[in-house]
Parts: C-alpha cells; sequence; structure tokens
C-alpha cells in the first residue's frame, strides 16, 4: 500500500547542511575515532556549543566544545547495547561559574543514500 504513494516532498541530509538545519563535524569527529559523517543540529550548535560572549577568558571554545560534546558521545555509545541511539549529559559553562547540563541525544540512521551516519541533537530536534 505505501508503495502507491506518490512523494509530494522530500528534504535531503546534504540539503540540510546546505540550509545550516545540520552541521557538519565530521572531520573533527573523525579525529576522535568516528568512522561516518557527523553532524549536529543547528539548535545545539548555536545555543550551546558556539559559546556564549564573554567565556573565551574562561578558556571556552568552539572547538573545545565541540571536542567535549563528541568524545562524551563516543563514550556514550561504546558503553550503550542500546542500538541506534544513545542519550546522554553533556556540561557547558554558559556564564562564568554558571554550568547548564544539557541532555543530548545521538542517532545512527541511513544517510541520503542509505549508508550510516551519525546525528547528535537535543531531544527536542528530534
Amino acid at each position: 500500500m505505501a508503495e502507491d504513494w506518490n512523494i509530494i516532498f522530500s528534504y535531503t541530509r546534504k540539503q540540510a547542511i546546505e540550509d545550516g538545519v545540520l552541521i557538519d563535524v565530521t572531520e573533527q569527529a573523525n579525529r576522535l575515532g568516528f568512522k561516518v559523517n557527523t553532524c549536529v543540529t543547528g539548535h545545539l550548535y548555536g545555543d550551546y556549543l558556539a559559546p556564549p560572549a564573554g567565556l573565551a577568558g574562561e578558556g571556552q571554545s568552539l572547538e573545545g566544545r565541540l571536542h567535549d560534546l563528541l568524545f562524551r558521545t563516543l563514550i556514550a555509545a561504546k558503553s550503550s547495547s542500546a542500538g541506534d541511539r544513545v542519550e546522554f549529559d553533556v556540561l557547558f559553562l554558559m556564564k562564568p561559574g554558571r554550568w547548564d547540563t544539557v541532555h543530548v541525544l545521538a542517532i545512527m540512521g541511513p544517510g541520503d543514500h542509505g549508508e550510516p551516519v551519525l546525528t547528535i541533537m537535543l531531544p527536542e530536534d528530534e
């Protein structure tokens, strides 16, 4: 029955990357041992990975925060038997002395051509 449906609209991962809905972090992920195309959602990137103004003096950088997120993802994935998804918490410094605990979801799924891809997101981005 579903095979008789006409596709009205499709939105590819490639289009989402081009539009900034997904941010490709594959290069950084590969350096930590990830073997698949890896993206974070624009929401996670903008709200938590890009450090708020005034935190450079606190040692905060986009590169460091991304490294922390990817490393935490790697640990969670290696210690999980949940299949295609894993949930975990990451701490982000949001103001001097104020840390936010952020619940994160990482999902392994098919890419535009059926290849395995990883998307790291906030649960509300799902």
